[in-house]
């Protein structure tokens, strides 16, 4: 063999890698935003979980440990609640993920010595947060309550008793909380590809020109892109859920209805952005890479792998502008926790408001002449 041909083939694969400014942008940027991504705004470690009180005994022992609770900057403490209706509306609506329930006469059991006990109710449709908010909340729970005997009466007496309660998952299932999660990511995985190669194939395959010299505009011609993958979508979603329902007992105890309904805006999200990307591609290769390239966000930063409360600030910042981050709260929240269309408005508006200005941009990225 020639040692010198290769050298050659080598020099000119090389100078191919280098006109292509798109690979060559990912192939350095995919490395910085993973390290970027695992160092800095992945973290197991879960800490400021929404948490609401329920204090029976409105008194300032009571008040002390809710002070403890959030001081420990494992809570934020982001309500009262007046019942347990109020403590079922926050946890289905996912406003709250813990509430601490303080019973009637907690100071003054605490004092006399006498077995009181201190309820948390947890939301095991996140099985994450579960054990570090248990963990922490019992080791606090015991040691302020024993700091204040000894402070008052100048002796040790016998702690509260912690119970947790978990509601809409109390066996703690990894299924039920992933199977509802995988609906989001493979949609977003395949919604965003199959578009992003639609514009770059119509060009490598020359019949770009018949659009341009049609009388369809460019939003007309972003919406016809879209409708056909919409059905595929909700063909993909089916199958997931059904499978999920089958296999792995997982319970819908919401609307489909509704989730179905919002789906819509989530489909047709990523639609718009993988058509947006098609119109940033010139081949199907780089449309294909940027899909790549999106969807490692999108798993990270969403809240499907890692606690959403355990990243940094700038982190949630970008997860909030993903579509997967609200809709992976809206399948979750319908399907576990029976939320209604008003427990997760909030997160259905943000989607549509992502949705108009990705369509936005496609449309005026696109343009009815040959690039």
């Amino acid at each position: 063999m020639n040692l010198s041909r290769p050298l050659v083939i080598a020099r000119k694969e090389l100078l191919q890698l280098r006109r292509d400014r798109m690979t060559m942008g990912i192939m350095v940027a995919l490395p910085v935003m993973q390290l970027l991504l695992f160092g800095y705004a992945i973290n197991n470690d879960v800490r400021h979980i929404p948490t609401i009180v329920y204090d029976q005994d409105r008194s300032a022992a009571s008040r002390d440990l809710t002070a403890s609770l959030e001081a420990t900057g494992f809570y934020d403490v982001i309500g009262h609640a007046r019942s347990y209706s109020e403590i079922d509306t926050a946890l289905r609506s996912a406003t709250a993920k813990v509430a601490l329930v303080l019973p009637s006469g907690y100071e003054r059991d605490l004092a006399a010595g006498a077995p009181t006990k201190v309820r948390l109710v947890l939301d095991g449709s996140d099985p994450q947060t579960v054990a570090s908010a248990t963990n922490t909340a019992a080791s606090l729970v015991s040691a302020r309550a024993s700091a204040l005997l000894v402070e008052r009466l100048g002796r040790a007496g016998l702690p509260p008793a912690l119970e947790p309660s978990t509601w809409y998952n109390p066996d703690l299932r990894t299924a039920i909380y992933i199977v509802p999660g995988l609906v989001g990511v493979i949609l977003t995985m395949t919604m965003v590809m199959l578009t992003a190669m639609a514009i770059a194939r119509e060009r490598e395959r020359g019949t770009l020109e018949q659009l341009i010299v049609s009388p369809v505009r460019s939003v007309e011609l972003m919406v016809g892109k879209i409708l056909p993958y919409i059905v595929i979508g909700y063909i993909q979603m089916s199958l997931v859920f059904l499978l999920g329902h089958v296999v792995f007992e997982v319970p819908i105890v919401g609307d489909l209805a509704l989730l179905y309904l919002l789906a819509l805006v989530f489909i047709a999200a990523n639609l718009a952005l993988g058509l947006f990307f098609s119109t940033l591609a010139r081949t199907q290769q780089q449309a294909m890479q940027m899909s790549f390239f999106f969807l490692l966000p999108n798993i990270l930063l969403s809240g499907f792998m890692f606690p959403f409360e355990a990243m940094p600030e700038p982190a949630q910042w970008i997860a909030e502008a993903l579509p997967l981050t609200h809709f992976l709260r809206v399948v979750r929240g319908i399907t576990l926790r029976g939320a209604g269309f008003d427990d997760v408005a909030p997160e259905a508006l943000d989607m549509a408001i992502i949705l108009g200005v990705l369509v936005l941009f496609a449309s005026l990225r696109f343009r009815k002449k040959l690039a």
